[in-house]
């Protein structure tokens, strides 16, 4: 049984992986800036604190954590994600900088933190969006998320490369559109074909096994726009 982090397990698609992941043994330590919708679960095979990516001091407490309880650790999901949906000319610099501390910066510290404890076989699974993807249909109001999204897909190809010899292994998945909360705050009304707990199995099957057949790859994982 594998030792699992994911980010952004309060709601929507990680709050399900979270699950899958304890339900099948594995270990999961699940973290957001809210962990009592996890934490109320009370499973035996998930471990939760209150944890915000763009808080410095919060990355003592996981240091505490893992030096405590896991020597290992063998999937890194960076789920977690903040959405700003506005304007661009309203959009302050403070703004588009709080979208990076959480989207790019958090995932790039939390990253360094964790790869040093991960086997060769590891596999880093950073969830990006269609709206990263170059080339892809972009919708205003999103300037600064789906640029972060898009500066995850790049981190991923250059992590790829940079550890390629002692591993673990870097893949980044473009979602489209999933029926969660976030989906609504950027697309109020629309109605996805995919739910969040689809949208959790299939993640959760490719961060245990797509390491074996993809590195520095980013993979579309849409049937629809948005």
């Amino acid at each position: 049984m594998a030792n699992i982090i994911i980010t952004g397990s309060s709601r929507g698609i990680g709050f399900e992986m979270a699950k899958l992941f304890a339900d099948k043994g594995h270990k999961v330590l699940a973290l957001s800036r809210n962990d009592a919708p996890i934490a109320a679960l009370n499973h035996k095979n998930i471990f939760s604190f209150p944890f915000d990516l763009s808080m410095p001091s919060d990355y003592a407490r996981l240091d505490a954590f893992l030096a405590e309880n896991w020597r290992q650790v063998d999937v890194l999901i960076n789920n977690a994600g903040k959405l700003l949906n506005k304007p661009f000319l309203e959009s302050s610099m403070e703004e588009f900088e709080a979208v990076y501390k959480v989207n790019v910066f958090g995932v790039a510290e939390l990253t360094k933190k964790i790869i040093p404890l991960m086997p060769k076989t590891g596999h880093v699974v950073t969830i990006s969006s269609m709206g990263g993807v170059q080339g892809s249909m972009k919708f205003p109001g999103l300037s600064a998320y789906s640029s972060s999204k898009g500066a995850v897909i790049t981190l991923t190809e250059l992590w790829a490369e940079e550890f390629k010899e002692s591993g673990p292994s870097f893949n980044v998945l473009a979602l489209g559109a999933v029926n969660t909360e976030m989906l609504q705050e950027a697309f109020p009304g629309y109605q996805a074909q995919v739910s969040a707990l689809e949208m959790a199995s299939y993640i959760m099957d490719f961060a245990l096994t797509g390491n074996k057949l993809y590195n520095g790859k980013m993979l579309q994982v849409s049937n629809s726009t948005p």
